[in-house]
């Protein structure tokens, strides 16, 4: 890589861990409505995943999108505007927290409903098969959701189809407040994927280039072989399942533990240790995103709400035109 993308690395998980950071503050001040999942910890995850995909490429996930889709190339103004529900957010106000969504740059939401994105990553590929082309579908989930149907059914359609899906499971330990030990019967989420004879690997979440690697090997393997591949990235949520979560199953010794080997503070060793990046360089770009981030909180703030009109707009699909109306 060129120095200028070691840099940006940088800058998209510092990104999104102040703009985490800033938006559970804003929730406590019931500026944010709903529920509030949060990426933090789990920034090298995303960051290096798409970072090596190609922009053709489709990105679905679950409801803790708020990550996700500030490495997809939606402003962090408009990731804070839907936070708060305003009209100018990505999805004009009305998906809020879990339902970010901007297919212009091919990421197709985050999606509240527990595993329920997979079968719809399954047909985004099978779409893609129809129409003849190698794009692939990247696919993110928590361990959590490979314990039901949709996880199942999706998994089994995309081998039966050899279907170009990039199943990722971003493993940080537990579903809602269970350890994977306590609910899932294999040691290892990616043993789930043999069961469908989908090739699959395990990767160090917290290292991003780890992550960057193992990813750009699956998609080769993806389009070369023209089959699904199963991702296991092993990471860990430093906050609650969300903003209600006491965390009252998990030590806090636990939460420590992990956080020294915090993603950002590994890769921001390897850029000084490697002398890709000088100690001010890093400092210029903290500087930067948080005044990006303090620009973010009070567009948002100052946005308007949704017109009452807006609840009847964006509904329905015009087939002859493909407008949605």
């Amino acid at each position: 890589m060129e120095k200028q993308e070691y840099l940006d690395l940088y800058y998209q998980m510092v990104m999104i861990r102040l703009l985490e950071e800033q938006a559970a503050q804003l929730y406590q001040q019931g500026k944010i409505g709903g529920f509030l999942h949060l990426y933090i910890g789990q920034e090298a995850v995303s960051t290096g995943l798409i970072s090596v995909r190609e922009p053709r490429d489709r990105v679905i996930t679950a409801y803790r999108d708020h990550g996700v889709a500030i490495n997809c190339g939606i402003p962090a103004t408009e990731v804070m505007a839907e936070l708060l529900g305003k009209a100018t957010g990505c999805s004009q106000g009305k998906g809020g927290s879990m339902h970010m969504a901007d297919v212009k740059k091919n990421f197709w939401g985050g999606h509240a409903i527990v595993g329920a994105h997979l079968p719809i990553a399954s047909g985004l590929a099978l779409g893609d098969k129809y129409a003849g082309n190698d794009n692939v579908t990247i696919c993110m989930f928590g361990d959590g959701a490979t314990n039901i149907g949709y996880f199942h059914e999706a998994l089994n359609l995309s081998k039966v189809w050899n279907l170009r899906v990039l199943w990722v499971c971003e493993n940080n330990q537990y579903g809602m407040g269970t350890a994977v030990e306590r609910a899932s019967a294999v040691s290892e989420i990616r043993q789930k994927a043999e069961g469908y004879c989908i090739p699959n690997s395990r990767v160090d979440g917290m290292d991003i280039l780890a992550v960057r690697q193992a990813a750009s090997q699956a998609f080769e393997f993806i389009r070369k072989e023209s089959t699904p591949y199963f991702l296991e990235i092993m990471t860990y949520r430093y906050r609650g399942h969300s903003m209600g979560d006491p965390e009252r199953y998990r030590a806090s010794e636990e939460v420590r533990k992990w956080q020294e080997n915090d993603a950002i503070g590994i890769y921001a060793r390897h850029l000084l240790d490697d002398k890709i990046a000088s100690q001010e360089e890093l400092d210029q770009l903290d500087a930067l995103v948080e005044a990006e981030v303090a620009e973010a909180v009070r567009f948002a703030e100052e946005s308007p709400e949704p017109a009452p009109e807006a609840l009847y707009e964006h509904i329905y699909v015009d087939q002859q035109f493909g407008i949605i109306t």
